[in-house]
């Protein structure tokens, strides 16, 4: 009977080593098994934060497209208005510089040459396609306020003047405001007055020799500010 006993007895311990170390393997499936899992867990969470922020993110690029439309709405709108501006100042600028003209030609003949000179570089000007309407529109409005200035002030320069016998002479040609235009030759001998009705240079007598070259020795700032006596070049109606 012993080796009956004895056999069984090491059956029992093969089976209790077989289970011991079935369940082994399983505990370490089971361990294999969790782990896995705990890792899908985390990456199903980071996953789901990313979902998040490109939710985030979608929703950030839809407000700025949602700004992008109504910005480019404006600046669309703001091309229509310039366009618009600009098709009205451009024929306002070509008004001014006729107006210019105008006034040139029904002006007295207060540096003559000058003007002429910037009002046809105004019209060069206004065809440019590298000149902005901004800066064409500052030279006339300086073209202006240079007009304004022959009105108000004491100046001298040079200049040929065209006589009554169409005699050209080189003179200096003083002028205060639009009141008084003196031209005096080069030698200081002989003086003409501008008469704006008959539209000529009138001679001066010389008996007003001193009182004139008193007014042209203060153009050029050569003495003190003084009381000055001259021939008017107004007409009757400037006059009023």
């Amino acid at each position: 009977m012993l080796p009956a006993y004895a056999n069984t007895l090491d059956d029992a311990k093969a089976i209790q080593t077989q289970t011991n170390a079935a369940s082994a393997s399983s505990q370490r499936t089971i361990d294999k098994s969790s782990a896995a899992a705990m890792e899908l867990q985390s990456e199903i969470e980071q996953l789901s934060e990313e979902v998040k922020n490109l939710a985030v993110y979608r929703d950030h690029l839809a407000s700025l497209v949602v700004s992008q439309e109504s910005e480019i709405s404006s600046l669309q709108q703001q091309i229509v208005e310039i366009n618009q501006t600009r098709q009205g100042i451009v024929p306002l600028m070509y008004q001014m510089i006729d107006g210019l003209q105008t006034n040139l030609s029904q002006d007295k003949p207060i540096r003559l040459t000058a003007r002429e000179d910037r009002i046809e570089k105004l019209k060069a000007l206004m065809p440019r396609a590298d000149v902005s309407d901004a800066e064409k529109y500052r030279r006339i409005l300086e073209a202006y306020q240079i007009e304004m200035d022959y009105g108000s002030k004491l100046g001298i320069y040079q200049d040929k003047i065209q006589l009554a016998d169409n005699d050209a002479v080189e003179a200096d040609i003083l002028y205060l405001g639009r009141v008084a235009l003196i031209a005096r030759n080069l030698n200081a001998t002989k003086y003409w007055s501008w008469d704006q009705k008959q539209q000529q240079w009138l001679s001066v007598e010389s008996g007003n020799k001193a009182d004139l070259d008193t007014a042209f020795n203060l153009a050029n700032q050569q003495i003190a500010p003084t009381l000055l006596t001259l021939p008017v070049s107004l007409t009757k109606a400037e006059a009023k």
